[in-house]
């Protein structure tokens, strides 16, 4: 199954030409056949990162949000708390299963990372580090498997179609 997703990369410094994790994460996508539906780059600013999710939540066909950058421990770094604002329930999961696998590549720095998935309006909102490698990790061992529909005993997919339910 074709999964759409939406790539917001949050940086005050990169661009399209230069946004390496995000070029990346394009490739990765096409790779599994999902659909790459929008890709932005936002500041690492509160309202601009809330801005762009609240408008892709509109969208009816869009399935999952991928971000990537912000979620580090400097003073502009605010990715997380933006979506937390936004969203419905947590996948503490997540970001809890990134930082074991990410302990194998980076060590304790791995503590430094606050990657994190929630649920908002039925969609998905996965926050990746703005690392290449993170992304890496994040894609390759996670979402990879949880965004096919093949991958067993469950994954994110076949939740679909009740993501919304009362």
């Amino acid at each position: 199954m074709q999964v759409n997703i939406a790539l917001l990369t949050v940086t005050d410094t990169r661009t399209i030409e230069t946004d390496k994790s995000g070029a990346i994460l394009v490739d990765k996508i096409k790779e599994q056949n999902h659909k790459l539906f929008d890709r932005k780059i936002v500041k690492d600013d509160k309202e601009q990162i809330k801005k762009t999710l609240n408008d892709w939540l509109k969208v009816d066909n869009l399935d999952v949000i991928i971000t990537t950058g912000g979620t580090g421990l400097t003073g502009r770094d605010i990715t997380p708390e933006a979506i937390k604002e936004i969203a419905d329930k947590e996948i503490s999961g997540f970001g809890e299963l990134f930082r074991y696998l990410s302990y194998k590549t980076v060590g304790t720095s791995t503590i430094q990372s606050r990657a994190c998935a929630v649920l908002a309006k039925g969609k998905y909102i996965f926050a990746l580090p703005g690392s290449s490698g993170g992304v890496i990790d994040a894609w390759d061992q996670i979402l990879k498997y949880q965004l096919d529909i093949n991958h067993k005993p469950c994954n994110f997919v076949e939740l679909f179609p009740r993501l919304k339910e009362k």
